[in-house]
């Protein structure tokens, strides 16, 4: 059977599809983390390289061969109906004036709309009210990169996402300041600005994020 590449940009992202898998093995590549296994008979690849779209394309064009690319991992809400956990598929991926229509996979019930990929945490919700106005439904700063890479190789796209934090809701903390060049966050420089309760509080969210998103993925087909 074929196999599928999942990218993201942090290893937390999978950690509620790892356990679907067997045999499963660290993938030796020149990127931040990434993983191999086995599910439903499937050759499958993980890979988290850091935030950012060209870290996502560059991951896919390291990665081996696959028929299927699926980028993952968590987002913002744009939509204030939209939960923290709630899995978003999307139906489309939009950064500037690009777009890609994305493969929406069989599976349990969950909400779809279009993904504003953007070079740069969404801070605030007057930031996410304007994207919300484009029609998009979810935030996130990957997927652009690996819709680019996909459709490159012309391999089948997917999106699908996590909501971990709210349409209404102001970041206390400077994300965007503590985003290093590697793609990668700065504990460091989160802690001095001690805004410790957030950081707290996300870290319960994308806990539950990546649960909710790895067991949609296991129950999903592609």
């Amino acid at each position: 059977m074929s196999s599928i590449l999942f990218i993201g940009a942090d290893p937390r992202e999978f950690a509620g599809l790892l356990p679907h898998w067997e045999k499963v093995a660290p993938l030796h590549l020149p990127v931040h983390w990434s993983r191999t296994g086995r599910w439903r008979g499937r050759e499958v690849f993980a890979i988290a390289n850091g935030a950012g779209s060209e870290r996502s394309f560059a991951a896919v064009l390291l990665a081996p061969k696959a028929a299927a690319i699926c980028n993952i991992g968590f987002c913002g809400a744009l939509d204030q109906s939209l939960k923290i956990g709630d899995v978003v598929v999307a139906t489309e991926v939009r950064s500037g004036d690009r777009s890609w229509e994305t493969r929406l996979p069989d599976g349990p019930p969950a909400y779809r709309g279009i993904v504003a990929s953007i070079d740069h945490i969404a801070q605030t919700a007057a930031e996410k009210r304007n994207l919300r106005s484009t029609g998009a439904s979810i935030v996130e700063m990957e997927a652009a990169g690996a819709a680019r890479a996909a459709e490159d190789l012309s391999v089948p796209f997917y999106c699908i996402r996590a909501v971990s934090d709210l349409a209404d809701e102001d970041f206390l903390n400077d994300f965007n300041a503590a985003l290093k060049p590697d793609g990668r966050f700065s504990l460091l420089r989160l802690v001095t600005q001690l805004k410790l309760n957030e950081l707290i509080q996300l870290q319960k969210r994308t806990t539950l994020a990546s649960k909710k998103l790895g067991d949609f993925l296991a129950a999903a087909s592609f």
